[in-house]
């Protein structure tokens, strides 16, 4: 038999675990299990936009996951496993204590939210990050310098300091911390001890401030300027940062008797799902790669010598090697994407869920076909509608910030803004809104690359948006007025692990090499209506002012 890869991919529902052949990329098997504390709501408050995730979630499902791929793979793949590399959400960090263990796996705080995991879309730190912004102006260098100027309440520093705050039996216990995507790997080759465990690149220059420029990390007196909690915090955690190319250890026996694999698998140096998808979308300079789900994630690689010093404000850093080793990683991103579509379903369910789910008059067995055949095809049948209404410069119009604004200029304090509503305004009509809005936010990020010089050529779509919604899709390639190509490949994320446990595990010299020989390249592309396009720009400039009355005088 041939060789194979494993790339674990942590979303912010599940863990995918997948299995491909490093010889040519072709998927062998892959399987999905769902976090069942997740899935039953716990540890999170949607009002306080709280999120936290238990590591033993994230432990049963990868063991569960890879153990299911690897049962439906053919016999004498598990042998032959030669890699294996994680990518995960993020910022999603967690407290430990000085021997490395997440708090929440200690008794005493196993139902404690703030001993978990804080999930990237958790935005209970908006406080501190206000101050770390404030803070920074302080210091020279700027320390957010290379993480578009702002920093945001979603990232690492911000929610470690707002948990210390917030919980003092849990402050008393921390030692340090830790971003989800080094855990897995420290995890599984048994390097949990906080000296030993290695760090992600990708990790810590996009959401820790991490820069080789000021010798790693900002000084301890810019942390305690922060927060008196975060004193000595920096001196219990790193100073080198490694790219994803780079080999953790072997597997751990512990963790080779539980997954089913040989100890001599080589395990590589994680990073966070976008870029590790933008890698399984065989990114290269001058491509825009959009990872588009729940939110969007935007990545991009630009060469040394385009990028020399220029600093794009606004976005969510630009970092050495964080998706290709040898080029500067550039990410963007919407706090909200998928999930605004979501909250309009959820709305318009709700006399389906809580009408029709009550009648007496309904047997059981109908009303659950009436509610899942609803619900299955509420968002289907609004795109088929609103596709049919023509495509002016007036009418409703939105603001895509439901969830925050993330790029450019993260603000997570401003919300969502819809307009131009009157007496004929129907469902169809507000979903083309907030599709437009949407794609809108999308040109936002666009223009913020293309005016700070840094060009784009190519666009690429990946994740469950890009692959199942032709209207959202053909309504952003008309919005940027570019073609939208759709990769082939469905699990792009834990295909880019894939191909990083490649590198890692010695199959290909170098990320280019594994994308060549493994890519799947594309299997759609969405070409814009330049007709709809010139209408587009008209809108986006109301777009804009209404963002910026929302900014300003609402919230």
């Amino acid at each position: 038999m041939g060789k194979y890869v494993i790339g674990i991919d942590y979303g912010t529902d599940s863990c995918r675990a997948l299995v491909v052949d490093a010889a040519n990329g072709k998927e062998v098997a892959t399987a999905v299990k769902y976090y069942p504390r997740w899935a039953a709501g716990k540890y999170c408050d949607p009002q306080k936009n709280q999120y936290r995730q238990h590591p033993l979630d994230y432990i049963e499902t990868l063991e569960a996951s890879v153990r299911e791929a690897l049962d439906d793979s053919p016999a004498g793949t598990a042998q032959n496993v030669v890699g294996m590399s994680f990518d995960t959400t993020g910022s999603t960090p967690a407290l430990i204590d000085e021997e490395g263990n997440v708090l929440a796996l200690r008794p005493e705080f196993s139902e404690n939210p703030n001993a978990m995991f804080v999930l990237w879309k958790d935005h209970t730190a908006v406080a501190e990050a206000a101050r770390i912004n404030e803070v920074a102006r302080q210091f020279s260098p700027d320390y957010t310098s290379y993480v578009g100027g702002i920093y945001s309440s979603e990232w690492v520093w911000a929610k470690t300091a707002h948990v210390l705050r917030q919980d003092k039996d849990v402050a008393r216990n921390a030692y340090s911390w830790v971003e989800h995507c080094d855990w897995m790997p420290a995890l599984v080759a048994g390097r949990t001890s906080p000296g030993k465990i290695v760090r992600s690149r990708c990790a810590a220059g996009h959401k820790a401030m991490w820069h080789e420029s000021w010798g790693g990390l900002p000084p301890d007196a810019f942390f305690s300027a922060i927060a008196p909690e975060l004193q000595g915090f920096r001196e219990h955690l790193f100073r080198r940062t490694f790219t994803g190319d780079t080999k953790v250890g072997d597997l751990a026996p512990e963790w080779a008797r539980r997954l089913g694999l040989p100890p001599s698998v080589a395990v590589g140096v994680g990073a966070f799902d976008c870029h590790c998808g933008a890698v399984g979308a065989e990114i290269k300079p001058k491509t825009f790669v959009r990872i588009i789900g729940t939110s969007t994630c935007d990545i991009m690689v630009v060469p040394y010598e385009i990028m020399a010093d220029r600093l794009i404000p606004g976005i969510c850093g630009q970092v050495d090697g964080s998706a290709i080793p040898g080029m500067v990683g550039l990410e963007a991103g919407q706090s909200g994407f998928g999930d605004i579509y979501a909250w309009f379903k959820k709305v318009l369910a709700y006399p389906v869920e809580r009408i029709v789910g009550e009648l007496p008059f309904i047997n059981d067995d109908l009303k659950h076909k009436i509610l899942s055949e609803t619900l299955e095809n509420l968002i289907p049948r609004l795109s088929a509608d609103a596709a049919k209404i023509p495509t002016t410069a007036s009418g409703a119009l939105a603001v895509d910030w439901m969830n925050g604004r993330r790029t450019p200029d993260a603000n997570q304090r401003v919300k969502g803004t819809i307009t131009g509503l009157n007496l004929g305004s129907d469902a169809p009509l507000v979903f083309k809104a907030l599709v437009e809005a949407t794609a809108f936010g999308s040109k936002a990020i666009v223009d913020r690359f293309l005016d700070s010089g840094i060009a784009i050529e190519e666009v690429i779509g990946i994740g469950g948006v890009a692959q199942k919604s032709p209207f959202v899709m053909q309504t952003m390639a008309d919005v940027l007025g570019m073609p939208i190509k759709i990769a082939a490949v469905e699990q792009a994320c834990a295909f880019g692990a894939a191909m990083f446990a490649a590198v890692v595990a010695g199959v290909y010299g170098k990320v280019e090499d594994a994308q060549q020989a493994m890519g799947q390249g594309f299997a759609k592309e969405y070409f814009p209506d330049m007709g709809k396009h010139k209408v587009y720009l008209e809108l986006f400039e109301k777009y804009r002012d209404l963002g910026r009355f929302t900014e300003n005088h609402l919230f």
